[in-house]
């Protein structure tokens, strides 16, 4: 029994990893691409693991500790990635309502 509760939250971890991979794919600009890859990725990656470890109880301590790692990396990553994108002047789609980055960070060539 507990073989598949592990095989089961290994398979949604699967699912969520997929839909995450779909939105990359589907999303319009870079900054929703990274969101859902990050969101997805970590949601994914975290429930796999787990997964595994209920699976085989002898890595569990191993797979937990990469669940911490992957919850403190993946939205440090994210964040600086978009931060290096909006700095290198990629724009948001025009669908996208405001860019409240615009005004706190003005363009160099602006200030001189």
């Amino acid at each position: 029994m507990i073989q598949i509760i592990g095989a089961v939250i290994s398979l949604v971890g699967s699912m969520f990893i997929f839909l995450g991979a779909l939105g990359v794919v589907r999303m319009p600009d870079v900054y929703n691409r990274m969101q859902a890859g990050t969101k997805a990725t970590t949601l994914g990656s975290m429930l796999t693991l787990i997964g595994i470890g209920i699976v085989l109880p002898g890595w569990l301590g191993k797979l937990l500790l990469l669940v911490v790692f992957i919850i403190i990396t993946n939205p440090i990553s994210s964040h600086a990635l978009a931060r290096a994108a909006h700095h290198a002047g990629i724009k948001l789609t025009e669908k996208s309502v405001r860019d409240n980055l615009k005004e706190d960070y003005p363009k160099e060539d602006d200030n001189g």
